[in-house]
């Protein structure tokens, strides 16, 4: 197949990087334009971005012309990196001007006819882009992954909910510096010390978001699921990879046993970004871990341990993610991969 033009929408931040580092020498698509403010467009990406990735500026990218995220770009899905001061406004002009726009910023994520989506989860959620003003006018729609952290709790409570039902679910979160973006927190807050507090509403997305990908399309609306969860989250001195403890009271009980083939059961694509095998539990103790697990396939998948009973509710675990790929930039990725394969560009 020819490769698919794309575009990047606040190309100069951490997410922004990332996705150019995961697009190089992608056998779907290939990036033809990159955008930012005013303050970036008209120069040469190389000399307006910090590079901050862990691999080289990719020699096509370097010399590339930053264009206004706002304008008229050749590409026919766009992957949006924007800040969420900016993100509502931008993502929703391009999609009116006919562009697929492929979010992670949170502007949209709670919108009616815009899906919240974990293509293993609720893949048929897509089809609420066809309600879209943009849709019937001009082609153009936007689609959201959800929060970083919130990808790593709705993955792993997914089977249990679809297998068991679900009352209730308390989770703590320890969430990677890499998530505050760069230059992120202030090394003197955050070297040996731990911060019991992220803003942006990260409590709520944590206890909203999952509700909208685990509820169930019926009359074209999202019907949320009917359980609660009290999240509290941290940030601590850690690069990459979030962490969640987890306790989950089920509606139906369930052995250890039927748990983990439940965390087993679950579906992947044969799509360049799904991972093999989407969640991977360890028994040996001690894991998961960011050190030794945050990159499990490539860091598309979700790694659990240390499952055991609970005495306030019923299971707790901890479980693990990449934040910068499986929660944001390859999460976008896998999302557009979903779409070419489904002809819903």
């Amino acid at each position: 197949m020819d490769k698919i033009k794309v575009g990047i929408l606040g190309c100069t931040g951490a997410v922004g990087q990332k996705f150019i580092t995961l697009l190089e020498g992608h056998p779907f698509f290939e990036i033809s334009e990159i955008a930012a403010s005013e303050r970036s467009s008209g120069q040469k990406y190389k000399d307006r971005v910090n590079w901050i990735e862990t691999t080289p500026l990719p020699e096509n990218i370097a010399d590339m012309v930053i264009k206004e995220c706002s304008g008229d770009l050749d590409a026919k899905i766009l992957f949006s990196a924007l800040d969420s001061s900016v993100a509502g406004s931008v993502e929703t002009e391009m999609a009116n001007k006919g562009y697929a726009v492929v979010s992670n910023s949170k502007n949209h994520r709670m919108d009616d006819n815009v899906p919240l989506l974990i293509p293993e989860l609720n893949g048929d959620h897509f089809a609420l882009i066809d309600l879209q003003q943009s849709k019937k006018a001009s082609g153009g729609y936007i689609v959201t992954n959800p929060n970083c952290a919130t990808v790593v709790l709705a993955i792993t409570l997914y089977p249990l909910h679809k297998e068991f039902g679900i009352e209730s679910v308390i989770v703590t979160t320890m969430q990677a510096i890499s998530g505050a973006g760069y230059p992120g927190v202030a090394s003197l807050d955050i070297m040996g010390n731990l911060i019991p507090h992220i803003g942006g509403g990260e409590e709520e997305k944590l206890e909203t978001e999952p509700l909208k990908i685990l509820g169930a399309l019926e009359n074209n609306r999202i019907k949320f699921a009917d359980f609660k969860i009290s999240a509290a989250v941290n940030r601590v001195p850690v690069r990459d990879g979030h962490t969640v403890s987890v306790s989950v009271k089920l509606k139906n009980k369930a052995s250890k046993e039927a748990i983990l083939k439940a965390f087993d059961d679950v579906q992947t694509y044969d799509l360049p970004f799904s991972p093999k095998k989407l969640i991977h539990y360890y028994d040996t103790p001690g894991r998961p871990r960011p050190l030794t697990d945050v990159n499990t396939e490539n860091g598309m998948a979700i790694t659990i341990g240390n499952l055991r009973e609970c005495s306030v509710l019923d299971w707790k675990y901890t479980a693990l993610g990449h934040n910068t790929i499986r929660g944001a930039a390859g999460a976008a990725i896998l999302n557009a991969e979903y779409m070419v394969k489904n002809n819903l560009l």
